[in-house]
């Protein structure tokens, strides 16, 4: 195992002398190398910069070894068990064939001697390393390791059902419990695989939150996947102490204080991401609630239109955003996505010329090339500190994660008055009530009609799922509890020619047809609706997935009079809507519509 002769040039350098890059695509594959961390190599073939031979060809040449394309391989589960997965995950080396005492395996980074030492001592076998495409490899390897890690998941899971029977009432002085008796509990294998096995199994299906709650006689397990909790187990109640302090452990917490709620963090590594999980303690009666926030950040998507927002919406979102100065308010509910949305903003204008500054509570997802500020009251680093500061640092942007009183709001609307963009979140229940909001605050109607650019109310519903999607007729009930008519026509809903057709454009394939003669004439009751029967992919629900609906309100010259006027929410709502303005309800319709979600989700999570 000869180490590897490699030409002093790096890599990028090489494509581009040799002329398979150019120079922008090097830069842009750097720019998300410096982002996820990942490789120069993996991001050109991830990018459609570089096809996956030609880049293995020429680290064959750099590193004179030899290549191979696997995609032509076809790899024996029976040889891949010779590599241990978490081995074989973390540093991307894959078993292809064995022969004799000779195990030739793949490898993304030629440079990597170590792992290679490794692998004769873990296999008993000589090692011939060839050099495979990255992109290819990660796919494989996971493929092929990534049932062996479920099933060891479920395994886990049905040996803590089969202690079912074990459940005790205990003692509920639970702080007579010795120290080192609760420490050495806490440290026993199967809490330690318990606790695992639920992180990374929430994460696999997709849940955002972890709830763990203690009640008198038992313990219960739920995940909140699509915006719905569903429970998942009930551990043994003799586990109870230990699991709390595990938790607390592995936040890094103060086990030891149970009367009063305590905030912190665990990031956990999970073959090759790393995800974050925001954990909360709450004493109650019988024991201490914990909720984690599952932070994902492989699965933060940026683009606005996967996210359901209309294209007038969105243009208007982006002109508001890409203006020097000036103030962008998103509002909703905790958990309708608002950061996400925020974040999404930020991502398109985060350039290199600009400074963008954050003030969060927490900070949720690090973003590179942002400026991001963890606000801690307990300090004295409250939104409006962190507001004052940042217009000392020559902002561009500035993104308050809340405003949340006059000081902040105050602050917040000179930085917009004085040539800086705020971007900032508030709670209201819809994008005109904002405007009026910000006024009872205590700010005045002046400063507020000549800072706002734009205000975005939205929601997060439940998309039909794919697999058992029908369509069906909702009954008259169905109707009156959405406080339309049947003879209610989409000219009666103050819709537009525009907006019916971009429904009919981007409908799904199942509704696209039957949206062919909608028009402003066409009544409720004769467009087509759906919903899920419930399947397997759906766990019987009939939903997966989920939807935003969006109230984007541009600030017009009309509606700077209306507020300068001091009028009520309702007249500039009726003012936004003759603009062109979706209300929430009107974009869950154009939902309905389209094939995405249902009649319930719509009046379920927005009003008339």
């Amino acid at each position: 195992m000869a180490a590897p002769a490699a030409t002093t040039e790096r890599l990028g350098d090489l494509l581009v002398r040799e002329g398979l890059i150019t120079r922008e695509q090097l830069e842009k594959a750097l720019q998300e190398q410096r982002q996820n961390g990942t490789r120069v190599g993996y991001n050109l073939v991830k990018l459609g910069f570089i096809a996956e031979t030609d880049l293995t060809k020429m680290l064959a040449r750099q590193f004179k070894m030899p290549a191979v394309d696997l995609t032509r391989f076809e790899v024996d589960p029976r040889i891949a068990k010779l590599i241990p997965a978490d081995l074989a995950i973390k540093h991307l080396v894959l078993p292809l064939k064995r022969d004799g005492r000779t195990l030739t395996v793949a490898m993304a980074d030629p440079t990597n001697l170590g792992v290679l030492e490794d692998l004769k001592f873990i296999t008993r076998y000589d090692i011939f390393p060839v050099i495979g495409g990255e992109f290819t490899l990660k796919s494989q390897i996971e493929k092929l390791y990534e049932n062996a890690a479920e099933a060891q998941v479920n395994d886990l899971l049905s040996v803590i059902d089969d202690m079912e029977g074990e459940v005790e009432v205990v003692d509920t002085k639970e702080e007579e419990t010795s120290a080192a008796a609760l420490s050495a509990q806490v440290d026993e294998a199967p809490v330690v695989k318990l606790l695992n096995a639920i992180l990374t199994d929430a994460v696999k299906r997709g849940a955002s939150d972890i709830h763990f709650e203690c009640f008198e006689f038992d313990i219960r397990v739920r995940y909140r996947i699509d915006g719905a909790l569903m429970e998942v187990m009930k551990p043994p109640m003799k586990l109870k102490a230990a699991l709390i302090s595990r938790f607390k452990i592995m936040a890094s917490l103060n086990i030891a204080e149970r009367r009063v709620p305590q905030d912190g963090r665990i990031k956990l590594k999970m073959g090759k991401k790393v995800i974050d999980y925001r954990v909360s303690t709450l004493p109650t009666l019988f024991g201490e609630k914990i909720v984690l926030r599952i932070l994902d950040k492989g699965n933060l998507t940026l683009d606005l239109e996967k996210f359901g927002i209309e294209p007038k919406a969105e243009k208007d979102l982006m002109e508001a955003v890409s203006n020097p100065y000036g103030m962008v308010l998103v509002t909703g509910p905790t958990g309708s996505g608002k950061t996400t949305t925020l974040y999404s903003a930020l991502s398109k204008v985060n350039n290199i010329d600009v400074n963008i500054m954050t003030a969060e509570d927490p900070v949720e997802y690090n973003l590179y090339g942002v400026n991001q500020v963890l606000v801690r009251t307990e300090i004295g680093m409250t939104f409006a500190a962190a507001l004052k500061a940042f217009l000392r640092q020559d902002p561009n942007i500035i993104m308050v994660g809340e405003i949340r009183d006059l000081e902040t709001g105050g602050i917040a609307i000179k930085a917009a008055l004085t040539g800086h963009m705020v971007l900032s979140t508030l709670h209201t229940n819809s994008a005109p009530e904002t405007v009026t909001r910000l006024m009872d605050m205590g700010l005045e109607p002046f400063n507020v009609a000549s800072a706002l650019n734009l205000v975005l109310a939205q929601r997060l519903l439940r998309r039909i799922c794919g697999s058992c999607k029908i369509q069906y007729t909702p009954s008259d009930v169905e109707f009156d509890v959405a406080k339309v008519k049947t003879t209610t026509t989409l000219r009666d809903l103050r819709f537009t020619e525009e907006t019916i057709e971009n429904a009919k454009a981007r409908a799904t394939k199942e509704a696209a047809p039957l949206l062919v003669d909608i028009n402003l004439d066409t009544r409720v009751m004769d467009l087509p609706f759906f919903k899920g029967q419930g399947c397997d992919a759906c766990a019987g629900t009939g939903m997966k997935g989920r939807q935003g609906v969006y109230e984007v309100m541009p600030m017009s010259p009309m509606l700077r009079k209306l507020i300068l006027q001091n009028v009520g929410a309702a007249e500039i709502r009726d003012a936004a809507v003759d603009e062109g303005m979706l209300t929430l309800r009107m974009d869950g319709w154009m939902k309905i519509m389209k094939g995405i979600t249902t009649l319930e989700q719509v009046v379920r999570e927005t009003t008339a």
